[in-house]
């Protein structure tokens, strides 16, 4: 057997593993987000987790020293997808003769970016994104926005809020000035100022920016955004004009929208813009563009750390033990029976093992029903079914098993 040391046991720093409760957490997630994306007509996209470096290069601003970039074996400059937003650009510019617009799509992959590890924040991590292209008009922010809170809402946050401003209204005011005040809620008005002169501004410009940025008002656009929120029937309290939202993405534009839950504290867990600069640039075309990323792994946190996550079935309905080798298929043969009326069904994979140590396995797994069929129950074709919890035992025919197991309540 190979040595393996501890070091190449273990994940590499910012990348996880995910074993089989918490795998199930995420699966449930990821259903819940495709099931309200699609309830408004959302289409599925994927895209390669590698991509052309130039394609991400002078589009993400200045969190480019964050690619994981490499050259291949055939000495192409490439970079595993830093978000999603970018690639999909991509596919607009080069499948719009096979896409239907309005497009409206949504994408649930892994992301790579090399930079810090800390609570809520990893190298490789998830997004969840919806996007709406070919509509310029701010009725498509809105709707990205409404399916925003109406996410987090159908998953059990009744306190999430959309915080929402126009970066069309910061146009006077450059975009290192802008990164610098999109951290104001981490760093502070003293920390803005201070970043603000280090990238070689004075003192009173930088206060001069932050406070035309406080000062900001709602325009039209952002009217008409709060006008269609009205009409959709979205409580206040789900969403507030925040002048000082900035977006720190070079190529935010247009309405932006960030989403926080109130109480957790890792940061938002999704952030939206309008990108149609971007889209121009990239592909050569005129194809407006608006959506979100939702940060995948900072929902699944918010929602176990406020109890949102239902209790995740970690077994099977039923165990059939293997009595031994000369009543193998006789399991088998059952195990299936209840498969194919729709339960989930485990076959002990060892004719060998004890009976004993299959009951401690299908006790250990929370296993909660164990089907035996020992030579007697085989010549009479019945079964002895077990529960776990009370040891009660009862013999029973195969259709009365079935009426049995199909009559239990199924766990979440």
């Amino acid at each position: 057997m190979r040595d393996m040391s501890k070091n190449k046991m273990q994940t590499l720093k910012g990348f996880r593993d995910f074993l089989p409760t918490e795998a199930r957490k995420r699966a449930w997630l990821r259903s819940k987000m495709i099931e309200v994306f699609e309830r408004y007509g959302y289409e599925p996209l994927e895209t390669p987790a590698l991509e052309p470096l130039e394609l991400f290069e002078g589009e993400i601003g200045e969190d480019e020293k964050l690619f994981y970039k490499f050259e291949d074996a055939g000495g192409r400059k490439v970079a595993l997808r830093y978000d999603q937003t970018v690639p999909t650009v991509r596919v607009i510019g080069q499948y719009l003769n096979e896409l239907t617009l309005p497009f409206r799509r949504y994408q649930i992959q892994s992301c790579f970016r090399a930079e810090k590890p800390q609570k809520g924040r990893f190298r490789e991590f998830v997004q969840a994104d919806i996007d709406i292209y070919g509509v310029a008009s701010p009725i498509a922010d809105a709707e990205a926005i409404l399916v925003s809170i109406d996410l987090y809402r159908s998953l059990g946050f009744e306190d999430i809020i959309a915080y929402i401003n126009n970066r069309d209204l910061m146009k006077d005011i450059p975009y290192t000035a802008i990164s610098a005040i999109d951290k104001l809620d981490k760093i502070g008005v003293e920390g803005v100022t201070q970043e603000m002169i280090a990238k070689g501004m004075t003192g009173t410009k930088a206060k001069e920016y932050l406070e035309k940025i406080k000062n900001i008002k709602p325009d039209e656009t952002l009217k008409i955004i709060f006008d269609y929120f009205k009409a959709s029937g979205i409580d206040k309290r789900n969403y507030e004009f925040k002048p000082t939202l900035a977006r720190s993405f070079s190529y935010s534009e247009g309405p932006i929208w960030e989403m926080v839950v109130p109480g957790y504290e890792a940061g938002s867990v999704g952030g939206g813009e309008r990108y149609d600069g971007m889209v121009k640039r990239i592909t050569g075309l005129d194809v407006p563009a608006t959506g979100i990323a939702f940060g995948f792994d900072r929902t699944l946190e918010a929602a176990e750390q406020m109890g949102l996550i239902p209790e995740m079935k970690n077994s099977a309905d039923v165990l059939v033990s293997v009595f031994n080798n000369d009543l193998l298929f006789q399991s088998i043969k059952v195990a299936q029976k209840l498969r194919d009326e729709g339960l989930i069904v485990e076959i002990y994979p060892d004719p060998e093992v004890k009976l004993e140590k299959q009951l401690k396995y299908a006790d250990k797994k929370g296993i909660k029903k164990v089907i035996i069929i020992g030579p007697d129950e085989a010549k009479e074709e019945k079964v002895v079914i077990k529960n776990m919890q009370s040891g009660e035992q009862v013999k029973l025919d195969i259709s009365s098993l079935i009426e049995k197991l199909s009559n239990v309540e199924p766990t979440n």
